[in-house]
């Protein structure tokens, strides 16, 4: 008939298009994780692409690319760090693309490692299977798209929830429905995608005091960071704590250890010093405390500018901007269950016990070495692009390596350094967002796919350690 497609014919060479997509199944089936670092290499391209327009601009005049490059990589890795005030530079435009880029990274590796799992049995191989698993944090993959439908209503649920208590006080506080709309919905997304950005230019800061703004915020940071398999298990446990896995427990004992000692610490450092906290009353000291030590594992968000703090408290962000968040949530960092497990390891050596056990159960020694290789692999692209800062800009290393860390970590926390960077330095620190975000994945899925059985024992000789 007039206009249908002609059948294929026997023998006929593979069309172009058949060749592209058997090329690009092979690449998925084989190297999973490498096809999540290009996926968010191209989408860091499209919206970069999107912020050099003119229309992305508040004076319509295009953006260098390493400043749109950075924006569009910060955004899609849930990072914050900018280059540019997100409030002054960019245009309504330019802004609804930052906070498209935001929910697209926010979903994108869980999102991403569930579509994966959904042609696990068919097409890819243990490769596939281990990356959705070490991303999504089961033991089992089960019905993926159910996952999925729950992953996305868990996260636009709590972003609803946030832009419903955040828009009434943006709208007080603006004066107009029309910008708490906009505000409530960006700060709402911003925040549970633990993203950091501001459509402000003091950041924050503009609404010291205001805790119908700052509660909410803080609250949704702090929930984002806590990752979708912990959702996914008191969802499924309904709340019941005998049937929360190992993972859920240490993630939310580990967090709000993590929580507290930040708020303390942070607290000791800043309480004498007048350009922080040293002039306020003790509850608003404290509810700072508290709100910096959210913000320091991964939200990114600031109420005093970081850069103003004593090099005791850079010191102690960066030791808690390193350890980040939880696992497969949009936060960033080595992730809060590694640091626990290492924690164990030690205090099982100390205590000469052969096993690593905790809450009625044994960690396997593969898991074990999988956290020193993530907290290695870590510490190693900190110290890299630290040197590689500091040899092509004139920057001391306590500023360095908190801008690093931070990027690193995908927190957002800033003391401006981005901003003064050179075009190398930006494009450093873009590499090290996108690393932050991805590299412990794809590394633990390495490791976890090369793992094999040994049939012969070696001779056992310990070398002199410490």
């Amino acid at each position: 008939m007039f206009g249908s497609e002609p059948a294929p014919v026997a023998g006929a060479a593979p069309t172009t298009g058949s060749r592209f997509s058997r090329a690009l199944n092979r690449f998925v089936t084989r190297w999973p994780a490498r096809a999540a670092v290009l996926v968010f290499v191209i989408a860091a391209l499209v919206f970069a692409g999107l912020l050099s327009l003119p229309i992305a601009t508040a004076d319509g005049t295009p953006t260098a690319f390493h400043d749109a490059l950075f924006t569009a990589v910060s955004a899609v890795t849930v990072t914050g760090l900018t280059t540019v005030n997100t409030a002054e530079h960019w245009s309504l435009f330019g802004e609804i693309v930052i906070l498209f880029a935001v929910q697209t990274g926010g979903l994108g590796v869980v999102t991403l490692a569930l579509l994966l799992a959904r042609i696990v049995t068919r097409r890819l191989g243990v490769g596939g299977k281990v990356f959705a698993q070490e991303v999504i944090g089961a033991s089992g993959l089960g019905d993926v798209w159910r996952l999925l439908r729950v992953v996305l209503l868990t996260t636009f649920t709590i972003e609803a929830a946030l832009m419903v208590v955040l828009v009434p006080a943006f709208t007080a506080t603006e004066g107009s429905f029309g910008l708490g709309l906009w505000h409530g919905l960006f700060y709402a997304v911003s925040a549970f995608g633990n993203a950091g950005f501001t459509l402000h230019a003091e950041g924050l800061a503009t609404f010291d005091g205001n805790f119908a703004i700052l509660i909410p915020i803080m609250v949704g940071v702090f929930v984002g960071s806590l990752g979708f398999p912990v959702f996914l298990n008191l969802i499924r446990a309904r709340w019941v704590r005998k049937q929360w896995t190992l993972h859920t427990k240490l993630t939310l004992a580990t967090t709000l250890i993590l929580f507290a000692l930040g708020a303390a610490g942070w607290c000791v450092a800043e309480w004498n010093n007048p350009a922080t906290i040293g002039e306020r009353s003790v509850p608003d000291s404290i509810f700072h405390g508290l709100f910096a030590s959210v913000m320091m594992r991964s939200g990114g968000f600031s109420i005093v500018d970081p850069a103003m703090s004593s090099p005791t408290a850079w010191l102690f962000t960066d030791a808690l901007m390193f350890v980040g968040g939880g696992s497969a949530s949009t936060a960033g960092g080595i992730k809060v269950t590694t640091l626990a497990v290492l924690f164990l390891a030690i205090v099982a050596e100390a205590r000469g016990t052969k096993h690593v056990n905790v809450a009625g159960r044994r960690i396997p020694v593969s898991t074990q070495r999988l956290a020193i290789s993530v907290t290695f692999l870590g510490a190693t692209l900190v110290l890299v692009s630290t040197s590689m800062i500091m040899l092509t800009n004139p920057v001391g290393l306590d500023r360095a390596l908190f801008e690093v860390i931070s990027a690193f970590a995908t927190c957002g926390l800033s003391i401006g350094l981005s901003e003064e960077l050179n075009p190398f330095g930006k494009y450093v620190l873009s590499v090290l967002m996108l690393m932050g975000r991805v590299g412990p994945i794809a590394l633990a899925t390495a490791l976890a796919v090369r793992q094999r059985n040994v049939l012969f024992t070696l001779p056992e000789e310990r070398p002199v350690i410490g």
